[in-house]
């Protein structure tokens, strides 16, 4: 993992935490719960170029497709 990586992933979990209401704590563990960590780390190269709204709707997006239940 890149030293830009860590930053990435930390305003990615704060930017989702904060369009759904939830601490970034909340927001890690569901991350981490339904794949969307490992979605950032496996496609920082393509994501790290999108706007962070982008971003935040690939995570719904995979998280769903992994059982998350957020609308």
């Amino acid at each position: 993992m890149s030293k830009y990586e860590i930053p990435f992933l930390t305003a990615a979990v704060q930017a989702f935490g904060h369009r759904f209401a939830m601490t970034r704590q909340m927001a890690f563990n569901y991350l981490h719960k339904y794949k969307g960590l490992a979605f950032l780390i496996e496609f920082y190269d393509v994501e790290h170029l999108q706007s962070m709204d982008e971003t935040v709707d690939d995570l719904l997006v995979i998280c769903q497709q992994n059982g998350g239940a957020l609308v």
